[in-house]
Parts: C-alpha cells; sequence; structure tokens
C-alpha cells in the first residue's frame, strides 16, 4: 500500500512538470558598511537610541515606547508630516555590543515592498581608528506568491532596502567624516 502512494505522488509530480518547480519567494539578505572617522562611542551616542532615527535623512519624526528596552516600539515618519510611516519593535539590544536588533511590524509594501523584515545595527571599532557600522537586514519581498509584479519582485525588494541602508550610512559619513588612509 505504501508503494502505492508513493508512485502515484511520483506519477503526479511527472504529469505536472511544473509542480515540482513551484515554490515561493526565498528570504533575501543584505550587509551595508561603511567607515566614519569618529570614535565608536559618539558614533553610538548618534544611532544607539531606538527611539531616535533623527540621524536617517528619510525619517522626518520617530515616536514610540519602552525605550531600548526589548519589546520598545517606533512608529517612524517618512519625508515629512502625515507621510507614511513604519511600525517597528526591538527584540534585542546591547548597550556594550553597540547593537540592537528590530522587526517591521507593519508598512504599507507600496513604501517599502518587504514583508517579515528584520535588521540588525551596530557598530565596531577599526584597528586605525574611527568606527565600522555595519548595517544588515533579512527579508522577504513584498509579494508572497508567484509571479511577482515588478514593483513587489527581489530584485525591488533588495533594491528598496539597499537605498534605505546607504541614505542613512551616507548620512553618517557626511556627519562624521571618512577616515583619511
Amino acid at each position: 500500500m505504501k508503494k502505492r502512494t508513493f508512485m502515484s505522488l511520483v506519477l503526479a509530480t511527472m504529469l505536472v512538470p511544473g509542480l515540482a518547480a513551484a515554490h515561493g519567494p526565498t528570504r533575501q539578505k543584505i550587509t551595508l558598511t561603511t567607515e566614519v572617522a569618529a570614535d565608536p562611542a559618539e558614533v553610538w551616542e548618534a544611532i544607539g537610541d531606538f527611539q531616535d532615527m533623527s540621524w536617517h535623512p528619510v525619517v522626518f519624526s520617530t515616536e514610540g515606547e519602552g525605550g531600548n528596552d526589548i519589546d520598545a516600539t517606533r512608529l517612524l515618519t517618512l519625508g515629512e508630516a502625515g507621510g507614511p510611516t513604519i511600525a517597528e519593535v526591538l527584540y534585542k539590544y546591547s548597550d556594550e555590543k553597540m547593537s540592537y536588533s528590530y522587526r517591521i511590524t507593519e508598512v504599507d509594501v507600496a513604501v517599502l515592498p518587504v514583508t517579515n523584515y528584520s535588521s540588525h545595527l551596530t557598530v565596531k571599532p577599526l584597528d586605525s581608528g574611527g568606527a565600522l557600522v555595519e548595517w544588515r537586514g533579512a527579508f522577504y519581498r513584498g509579494y508572497p506568491n508567484n509571479d511577482p509584479p515588478e514593483e513587489l519582485n527581489d530584485e525591488a525588494a533588495i533594491a528598496a532596502v539597499t537605498d534605505v541602508y546607504a541614505a542613512g550610512l551616507g548620512a553618517l559619513v557626511e556627519r562624521f567624516g571618512a577616515p583619511s588612509n
């Protein structure tokens, strides 16, 4: 009986070739880094408060509750007053390691074409002086099914998150300067 059931599954897979190849989206991961000419503690002072993203040029305002405690929340308003928002929750924070991790809990995919997004931001000392800022994220595209529209596919998600990270890291280089090599 078991042998017949297995053979039926094999035959069904052969008769419907697309069935075996069909799959949903895959988790995307990106990491961007930049070096700045400032003491890591000074950089952490600027970016280490989960409740304050004023250092990022796209963020108009941040409202939140819970400070830097686990499960703290923040609502980012983008662009201008009344602009689109992104709701986030903090799930890991270490002042000692100068790092925190958070998840997006609510975002319109027209604003940021991702789902199941989590991110990690950290500041590390450089041997040559200055600081390395690393921002990494993992997410799925904005359209969870097969054959996504172009604006919600993997490439669109990767490009959008890359742009967000690049803008924030670029602002830090502008603020603190690049290390001289």
